[in-house]
């Protein structure tokens, strides 16, 4: 048993948290992977922006002044970008899907793929790119490895290109799709974002595209993002789409989709091509989707129309170990919402049509019950301004003496009380090998808790006392380091293991045991300061049930 539960605590940081934990696991049972979420949907396929700049204004992706960007020192390198997609890759993703902004910007995008192309188990590597200079860089690219290619192209008529890109290249782009033909890009997909009132007129003329030529062209609903000042009334839906096509081809019929398929496929019977729509905001394929993004400067998103992300950009240049980051991306993708949401199409979407779209919101949910900031001077180390988890940087910090001490409370009752005392359980002496498990639980603190770092301790010291009179089991850690960073955590992940070691031990006797009062008692070192916790004693008190039988007196006695 001992043995098992050192394994259990060297292996903590590989294991995938649950909601339920059971134990035996039957051998044919699958167990949840680190990019398992809690509604079971298993993330096969990244998708990692290389940069933020793009040279067109596309008219549903961005304002015609452009956006902010981040400074290229806060962008992921060409080996931070290998490094993230090895993780993925080696947690089960077998596609990859290079994004922006505009891909091929980026100067290192030839070696970008190339070593893609060399990580064991990666299947696929794509690309979605405007095609403005794929005539220059397709033959690398392909020669690098380049698998699949999506090329966006919202219109057959030049002019209306250059009012919606706002900016000229249509024939570039057409140049760039023939060449990929003659590459044998088989098919070349076509993303075209459809826009009421704009080019929803040329319908019709892509799906004739498909007639002669393997094409899949993908219709996409118009989404809101930031900045494009999006309106219900510009989007047209899957359904009006359908009927239009219809009204000329009577008998364009839907094909079999793939399990995690995005684009719904249909075909005109007899054409080469085939048409498929991306419909997100008519007819949402959250229940299916497997799909993770990274953002340029490092983020996962585990939700396109989700706000919450976390920095892995920062979590690796501050050393994070693997497996640090593998829990880390664990625990977004566990907090993935069962379907998307987004406020700002709230506002407008009829909720009766498109449901999924809107969070069940409580009067407690509508509540802010936390800030990044309290006050002018206090605020959380580990959330930055935007409100994003991050590692903090103690690279500028001076390495100076650390202290902490911490302590657990067990109570244990009578019966578990005399059994310690004697040492007569079942599975051995329990104070000891709480004592053991603790300094071994302040060791391991960094894989256990995700933004702790890595620390080399000087002086773990544990004790585990039984105290008779209150029937507990009092135990306190001190911890000693020499460094840039505190131990407190280290101190009470200490006591916080020996607390639960203790219940291990004596579960078989009863499980009424409680585990309470874990706190830090000081702390000395650091830029914080000295810290010593008020000293206040919780009394006792009989948790029996009150069994006699009262009479009232009535008047006078």
């Amino acid at each position: 048993m001992h043995k098992l539960f050192f394994r259990i605590l060297s292996d903590v940081s590989k294991r995938t948290f649950s909601t339920k934990i059971s134990v035996p696991v039957a051998k044919d049972v699958k167990l949840p992977t680190v990019l398992t979420d809690l509604f079971g949907r298993n993330h096969t396929y990244l998708r990692i922006s290389l940069t933020e700049k793009c040279n067109l204004r596309c008219k549903y992706c961005m304002p015609a002044e452009g956006v902010k960007l981040t400074e290229n020192s806060k962008l992921l390198t060409t080996d931070e970008v290998l490094k993230i997609a090895e993780l993925f890759v080696k947690e089960g993703v077998t596609k990859i899907r290079l994004t922006g902004g505009e891909p091929t910007i980026r100067r290192d995008l030839v070696d970008i793929i190339y070593n893609l192309k060399k990580i064991d188990g990666l299947q696929i590597v794509a690309m979605t790119t405007n095609g403005l200079v794929l005539t220059k860089q397709l033959v690398s690219l392909q020669k690098a490895g380049l698998d699949i290619l999506n090329v966006s192209l919202d219109t057959l008529k030049p002019e209306r290109y250059e009012v919606m890109a706002r900016r000229k290249g249509w024939q570039r782009v057409m140049m760039g799709i023939d060449l990929a033909f003659q590459l044998g890009y088989n098919p070349v997909k076509i993303n075209c974002v459809m826009m009421k009132d704009f080019n929803d007129d040329e319908i019709c003329d892509f799906v004739e595209l498909t007639r002669d030529k393997n094409f899949d062209v993908r219709f996409i609903e118009y989404m809101p993002f930031t900045g494009n000042k999006w309106d219900v009334k510009k989007m047209v839906s899957y359904k009006d789409m359908v009927n239009k096509i219809r009204q000329k081809w009577p008998d364009f019929s839907p094909l079999e989709n793939n399990p995690n398929d995005t684009s719904k496929a249909w075909k005109v019977p007899g054409y080469e091509g085939q048409i498929g729509f991306i419909t997100s905001m008519s007819d949402h394929f959250c229940g299916s989707c497997n799909r993770l993004r990274i953002t340029a400067d490092g983020n996962l998103k585990v939700c396109l129309f989700g706000n919450t992300e976390v920095s892995l950009r920062d979590a690796i240049r501050n050393k994070c170990s693997d497996d640090d980051l593998t829990a880390l991306i664990s625990a977004a993708v566990k907090r993935k919402k069962k379907q998307h949401a987004d406020s700002k199409i709230n506002m407008f979407l009829p909720r009766n049509k498109l449901s999924h779209l809107f969070p069940r919101v409580t009067s407690y949910q509508s509540k802010r019950h936390c800030s990044t900031k309290h006050t002018d001077e206090e605020e959380l180390s580990h959330v930055d301004k935007r409100g994003k988890i991050h590692m903090v940087d103690v690279a500028g910090k001076n390495v100076t003496q650390r202290y902490a001490t911490a302590s657990a409370v067990v109570k244990v009752g009578p019966r578990i009380t005399q059994l310690i005392l004697e040492n007569s359980t079942k599975k051995g002496d329990v104070l000891t090998l709480a004592e053991i498990a603790g300094i071994t639980g302040a060791k391991k603190t960094s894989e256990i808790i995700p933004l702790c770092h890595n620390i080399v301790l000087s002086s773990v010291k544990v004790t585990a006392h039984l105290n008779k009179e209150k029937e507990t089991v009092e135990i306190q850690a001190q911890v000693h380091c020499e460094g840039k960073t505190g131990v407190e955590m280290e101190a009470m992940t200490a006591v916080s293991v020996a607390a639960l070691t203790v219940y291990d031990m004596c579960k078989a006797v009863s499980k009424s045991i409680v585990i309470s009062d874990i706190h830090l008692l000081n702390k000395k070192g650091g830029k914080s300061g000295d810290y010593g916790a008020e000293v206040f004693e919780l009394r006792d008190y009989n948790r029996k049930p009150t069994t006699g039988v009262f009479s009232p007196t009535v008047g006078v006695v």
